[in-house]
Parts: C-alpha cells; sequence; structure tokens
C-alpha cells in the first residue's frame, strides 16, 4: 500500500540534516544511514549513501530513476542460495 499523497514522501529528519551538511560542504564523503524507510527525493542525486541491511553497508548512488523509492530498496537483507535440489548453486 503507498503513502497518500497529501502527506508528502517521508524522510528522517536526521538524514535531512545529513545531507544539508553535505551539500553545503560539497563533501564526496558517502553517507552512512539505517534509515531503510526514508524516500529518495530530487536533492538527494549526486550524493553517495551506504544503506545499512542488518549485516553491513551498501552502497547506494540515487539516480533519477530512483526517486520516489525507498532507500531500502536498493540495499537488500536476504541472500538466496538456491533451492535444497538445485546442486549447481552452491553455498560460498
Amino acid at each position: 500500500m503507498t503513502r497518500s499523497i497529501w502527506k508528502l514522501p517521508f524522510v528522517d529528519g536526521f538524514l535531512l540534516k545529513k545531507i544539508d551538511k553535505a551539500i553545503q560542504e560539497g563533501n564526496a564523503r558517502p553517507i552512512k544511514t539505517m534509515s531503510r524507510r526514508s524516500t529518495i527525493l530530487p536533492k538527494f542525486i549526486g550524493l553517495n549513501f551506504e544503506v545499512y541491511n542488518g549485516k553491513k553497508y551498501i552502497p547506494v548512488r540515487p539516480k533519477e530513476e530512483m526517486i520516489g523509492h525507498k532507500l531500502g530498496e536498493f540495499s537488500p537483507t536476504r541472500v538466496f542460495f538456491g533451492h535444497s535440489g538445485d546442486k549447481k548453486a552452491q553455498r560460498g
């Protein structure tokens, strides 16, 4: 179910502060965040993010096509090892 249009996209406040600071400084360092629920806005384009997936930080660089999606969509949390009968896909 999508978010109502009248509510506007959700972005955590602390993440917006980090983004504004990075834009002012012209900083190229990645912004580390655990906020997978935050929506990608047009001001995010050109910045580097590291989104936590529960185990490690996954690098995400937002593009124009990603606007309106959540940061967590680009940082998978599960690893598929293949079906139980499939011998081709070995754990490794």
